[in-house]
């Protein structure tokens, strides 16, 4: 079937927003910060961007082809989301040497646009109205600039703000309850509150992978390769475990 920006599909490519939902979520943000600092600073960032983009673009395109959600397309290009994202936002501070705090704002603004945007063609932000190509396209845009954005506000608390890498971890911990306590409490506004605290995953789950990853955090130094791989295998057991609940939950 040939891929169009019209392309309706019969339910939302996104899966439903559980406590495993957001468990995946920040493991594949501390996976894709682990990863993105093993390759850019090992080999030239402009290459890793380049390399990683070209794997990203790869597995989106896996994902937008398929025709309804599957737990191993859909994680898969968020996993890749992830690594991409960072880089992008890494290699604007390591290659090009812009400040955290403008990194961080002109991400913020480019977040708003694309909302912006989104919202003027859709009429909606709702992750649970992901059933048309060109509302998959907006959604995996907004989390990439989400990723990147996340990236720049938690290196600009650890390092430029000088918090370090654990208690960015825990500000972040305090921070992403409060939208969730907010929905819980009233139940509403979930659309905003959802991309609050999709947003500050990033930041939370960096901030720990480095923590754990980087000799200068001296707590653990694992270094950057060792938490990546590890928390791949988890993110894999894990999306396994799902997709073969999701695959019994069909052949009920």
């Amino acid at each position: 079937m040939a891929l169009t920006l019209h392309r309706q599909f019969d339910s939302s490519k996104v899966p439903n927003v559980t406590p495993v939902f957001w468990c995946l979520k920040i493991l594949t943000t501390a996976m894709g910060e682990a990863t993105s600092d093993y390759f850019v600073n090992r080999f030239n960032p402009e290459v890793a961007v380049l390399c990683s983009g070209v794997v990203f673009f790869a597995v989106l395109w896996w994902q937008l082809r398929s025709p309804t959600y599957r737990a191993t397309t859909y994680w898969a290009a968020v996993v890749m989301v992830s690594v991409f994202g960072t880089m992008c936002a890494d290699v604007v501070h390591v290659a090009f040497h812009v400040p955290y705090i403008v990194s961080a704002l002109c991400f913020g603004v480019a977040l708003a646009a694309v909302f912006v945007w989104w919202h003027r063609v859709e009429g909606t932000l709702s992750i649970h109205s992901i059933t048309s190509t060109s509302r998959e396209l907006f959604y995996f845009l907004t989390v990439t600039v989400t990723f990147a954005l996340g990236t720049a506000v938690g290196d600009l608390t650890a390092i430029a703000w000088h918090l370090g890498f654990f208690a960015s971890g825990f500000l972040f911990t305090g921070l992403i309850s409060l939208p969730l306590l907010a929905f819980a409490a009233r139940r509403r506004h979930a659309i905003l509150l959802f991309w609050i605290a999709y947003v500050l995953t990033r930041p939370l789950g960096a901030s720990f992978a480095d923590a754990m990853g980087k000799p200068a955090s001296r707590r653990t130094g694992l270094g950057s390769g060792t938490v990546s791989l590890s928390l791949s295998a988890i993110i894999v057991l894990v999306v396994c475990a799902v997709a073969l609940c999701d695959r019994r939950g069909r052949l009920r």
